[in-house]
This record gives C-alpha cells, sequence and structure tokens, in this order.
C-alpha cells in the first residue's frame, strides 16, 4: 500500500505537467481573451473606436479556434467598433460573411444571430447613405436599402412576437429611417448631417 502511495505521489507532478501543456493552455488563451475583452470593452465604451476595435482584433487572435459563439461574438463587437472608425466597408464585408455563416450553423446563438443582422442592416443603411451622397445610380444603393429594410422588419417583427417592446420599437424606427432614406431627395439628403449610430 506504502509503494502504490509513493507511486501515485510521484505521478501527481506529471499528471499536473499534462494538465498544463493540454487542458490547461486552453484556459489560460481564454482568461488572457477575457482580459483582452474587457479592455475593449471599456476602450469601446470610452469611444475610443481605433484601440477597442485593435483590441478585439487581439482577443479574437487569442482566443481558440473550437471556442466558436465566443469568436463570433468577438467579430460583432470588433465590426461595430469598425464601423464607428471609419471602417465601414470592411466592417460590412465582415458582418456579411458573419451573417450568412451563422444562419448556416444551426446551434448559432439566436441573441447573437439578431445583433449581427441589426449591424449589418446598419451598414447597409450607412452605405446606401453614402452611395446616394456620392450620386450612384438607383441601381448601386436600392439592394442595399431594400435588404436593410428586409432585415429590420424581421427583427421587428421577431421581437414583437417575443414580446421584446423595446426592441421591437428600436427596430420599427430603423425600418422607418431606411424606408425614408430610399424615398428622400438627394437635395434633402445633401441638406442634411451624416447620421451617427
Amino acid at each position: 500500500m506504502r509503494i502504490l502511495l509513493i507511486v501515485m505521489w510521484m505521478l501527481l507532478p506529471v499528471a499536473a505537467l499534462a494538465y498544463h501543456l493540454g487542458p490547461g493552455q486552453s484556459r489560460l488563451a481564454m482568461d488572457h481573451a477575457s482580459q483582452l475583452l474587457l479592455q475593449a470593452d471599456q476602450l469601446a465604451q470610452d469611444q475610443k473606436w481605433s484601440a477597442a476595435q485593435q483590441k478585439y482584433t487581439d482577443a479574437l487572435t487569442a482566443v481558440p479556434e473550437t471556442a466558436v459563439a465566443r469568436r463570433r461574438q468577438i467579430r460583432l463587437e470588433r465590426d461595430k467598433a469598425l464601423m464607428m472608425d471609419r471602417g465601414l466597408n470592411e466592417a460590412y464585408a465582415d458582418l456579411l460573411s458573419l451573417v450568412d455563416e451563422m444562419n448556416e450553423d444551426p446551434q448559432s446563438s439566436p441573441a447573437i444571430l439578431a445583433q449581427a443582422q441589426s449591424s449589418l442592416a446598419s451598414a447597409q443603411f450607412y452605405r446606401t447613405w453614402l452611395m446616394r451622397l456620392e450620386g450612384q445610380p438607383r441601381e448601386i444603393w436600392e439592394p442595399q436599402i431594400e435588404s436593410a429594410q428586409m432585415t429590420y422588419r424581421m427583427l421587428a417583427e421577431n421581437s414583437s412576437l417575443a414580446g421584446m417592446n423595446e426592441e421591437h420599437l428600436v427596430h420599427a424606427k430603423d425600418l422607418e429611417s431606411a424606408i425614408q432614406l430610399a424615398r428622400m431627395d438627394v437635395g434633402e439628403l445633401q441638406g442634411l448631417p451624416l447620421p451617427s449610430q
């Protein structure tokens, strides 16, 4: 019995080393990513968009590929910061990819998907605004704003069915703004200040 205890005692460091080199590394990476996310969230709250999107990118690099839901949430937050940091086209491209990816995955979080769809519709709204100011023809900007309108309508209906009245009002107001943008004369549009988030 004594020999068995001694052998077990001697194997304890080997087991600890195996844990440290295996699952422990994943936990260390997640801890590091969590610290980066806290910093990024604080920077976003302080409206330091460039620094925030860089921290989100660093956190995304630190999170293991297997943490799919966590990586999607970080991508979404990074894209929001990127839109605020004059990276509208880059954020739009990544949001489009993110929404497509989440639509194809039946295990996607419905809450994160709804947030990503809302952010994508916002990106489409702002892109339409800029295209119209640039004098782009209707056939170029109209698909963007129509897609935003359909997304806002779907989000408003879904939030209404779920009994989320505040979110329903926000999405309904966004839908109304998108409809007004499509109907507005370019002269009226030029007289308005650029929209903000």
